[in-house]
């Protein structure tokens, strides 16, 4: 219910400035983005297929469950699409409901630290990029029971929607987990208002050195 609340927020509209941004975009814009996608993606996937199956083979050996972690997010105006990860907690992770990822958490098994600090665990979701319900840039796709509650304590929160996810973005060269809600919020919006093709590169370039050093992992 309460996010079917949220979503109906969604479609009476954003506030004027981010509607006002996204008008501001230009068709050639939104193909040039989508060609990028499209094509470093599958670029991607292709050269980190290998790694991905080595992995996920020493994930089944690492610890019990499944190696691929399928989860709902939220995307681009409400859409719930269906995001691809290695896993990187144990299966009861969550039997007392959904938990925010601390730092140094228990939950997370051997293995998933490095994944984790890496980013290696994010690869899957190239996968998410070539289907088209993910960007390589944009701000990160939330579940919608954090969603729901980070809106309520942060209004406009789901603002962040009005543009497609991304598997990295401003927010996470930024700070990553380390961000609060609001600080997280800021910084997308901040994408989203000042979007181009230079930005989503220089933030590829960005997330390069965030994958090398660990900054902002849990």
């Amino acid at each position: 219910m309460a996010l079917q609340n949220t979503q109906q927020k969604l479609e009476t509209g954003y506030s004027f400035q981010v509607f006002e941004s996204i008008k501001r975009k230009s068709i050639v814009y939104s193909f040039i983005k989508r060609s990028m996608d499209l094509i470093l993606a599958l670029m991607a996937f292709i050269i980190t297929a290998p790694f991905v199956l080595f992995f996920i083979a020493l994930i089944k050996i690492d610890s019990p469950g499944p190696a691929l972690f399928i989860q709902e997010r939220v995307g681009l105006n409400g859409k719930i699409f269906k995001i691809y990860k290695l896993r990187t907690m144990r299966l009861d992770a969550e039997v007392n409901g959904p938990q925010w990822a601390s730092t140094d958490d228990p939950r997370i098994t051997k293995l998933g630290h490095f994944l984790r600090k890496t980013r290696i665990d994010e690869l899957p979701q190239f996968v998410n990029v070539i289907l088209g319900d993910m960007s390589l840039v944009g701000p990160r796709p939330e579940r919608a029971f954090f969603l729901v509650k980070f809106n309520h304590e942060v209004p406009g929160f789901t603002n962040r929607l009005a543009v497609k996810p991304g598997l990295t973005g401003w927010a996470q060269v930024n700070g990553g987990y380390e961000l609060t809600p609001k600080e997280k919020l800021d910084l997308d919006l901040y994408y989203i208002e000042h979007q181009s093709i230079l930005l989503d590169i220089r933030i590829m370039f960005k997330t390069i050195k965030v994958v090398l050093t660990g900054e902002g992992a849990r």
